[in-house]
């Protein structure tokens, strides 16, 4: 058994890959941190573990950390990440960022949108998880940096079309929609109750941190600099995000198509659902699961076409494709701990 840590474990992103990993045939975990409630329970933080779990919350220190585990998770804010995951790597540990920290390879344009970095000659090094685009480079990486949940929405709903330069990269608009527990746990007035409920709002227009990082993968899927409009949305729901893109054809085409190109292009893919014509993804139908569903429509009016993605932005977006990237780097099956069906309703 793999001994496994969950640094920053009292976060949202943190306890679900508690629930996850708990099931995991091949790891044991042995060390959750947090600094708000070090020394405490875990079980007492997160009331729905109680009688899964007897570790108390350790404090963040690399240390310790190291010494208790032999892979981890760092569940921890931008900024906070960079500080610590160079001395987890020295200890000789594997490392699965959930941050910010290591997902944009150029050090002056994570400098524009974040802040300074401590460590940037890590950039290079990390690599990006999203294992259906990235997958044979995840296995031998030491560290890798875990896309963030909207880029994760956007590339793989993008990325047939790209692959097969089938849509003119300049015309890429796109609309995406998240829960609320996309925020964090952490006590915000946007988050509270009925600042969400019954409202609908966008956020972050034109100035979103995921930009860059959906601009730097959808490059990679081009070959030629992408830039677009990215436009987010806070849904009255605990979880899930549904993006929509939309595109011009290079050449004519019809729905039905494109629902085969990207069959095809995912065919081999374990988390990856294609609607068949007709059908589009629902956030309800990816609750809980590491599942990402899409949908197809040409519009032949206008000649555009329309892909709509949806996964659950605290497992496909986050905890569920970290344990992914931790399968492929510990050459476990890739869907180990993974095979979950969807809560619905």
């Amino acid at each position: 058994m793999i001994r496994v840590a969950i640094v920053g474990a009292s976060g949202y992103t943190g306890v679900e890959l508690y629930r996850l990993l708990a099931n995991h045939p091949h790891v044991e975990i042995t060390c959750v941190t947090s600094r708000q409630n070090a020394g405490e329970l875990f079980a007492d933080v997160f009331p729905s573990l109680r009688g899964r779990t007897e570790l108390v919350c350790d404090p963040v220190e690399v240390e310790i950390v190291a010494a208790k585990a032999d892979f981890v998770f760092t569940a921890l804010p931008h900024k906070t990440a960079m500080e610590f995951v160079p001395g987890l790597l020295a200890a000789g540990k594997k490392v699965v960022d959930l941050s910010a920290d290591y997902r944009l390879r150029d050090a002056a344009l994570y400098e524009a949108w974040y802040q300074p970095h401590t460590s940037p000659e890590l950039l290079a090094e990390a690599v990006y998880g999203l294992p259906e685009l990235y997958r044979e480079k995840v296995r031998p990486a030491r560290l890798v940096a875990n896309p963030g949940c909207y880029p994760t929405s956007v590339a793989l709903a993008l990325a047939p079309l790209l692959k097969a330069g089938l849509i003119d990269p300049a015309s890429l608009i796109i609309d995406s929609k998240s829960g609320a527990s996309g925020a964090g746990r952490a006590a915000k007035v946007d988050s509270l109750f009925c600042e969400v409920n019954e409202g609908f709002k966008a956020y972050g227009v034109g100035n979103h941190r995921h930009t860059p990082e959906i601009e730097q993968t959808l490059s990679d899927l081009a070959g030629v600099p992408v830039m677009v409009n990215f436009t987010p949305h806070l849904l009255p729901v605990n979880r899930g995000i549904l993006s929509t893109c939309y595109a011009n054809l290079k050449e004519k085409s019809d729905t039905a198509r494109l629902v085969e190109l990207f069959a095809d292009f995912y065919r081999d893919e374990p988390f990856v659902r294609v609607q068949p014509k007709g059908s589009l993804p629902n956030v309800a139908c990816v609750r809980g699961g590491n599942q990402c569903d899409l949908g197809v429509v040409v519009d032949p009016r206008t000649q555009r076409v329309i892909v709509v993605s949806a996964i659950d932005n605290l497992v496909k977006g986050a905890a569920g494709q970290a344990v992914q990237n931790m399968n492929l780097m510990l050459g476990f099956d890739e869907t180990a701990g993974l095979n979950v069906i969807p809560l619905y309703p």
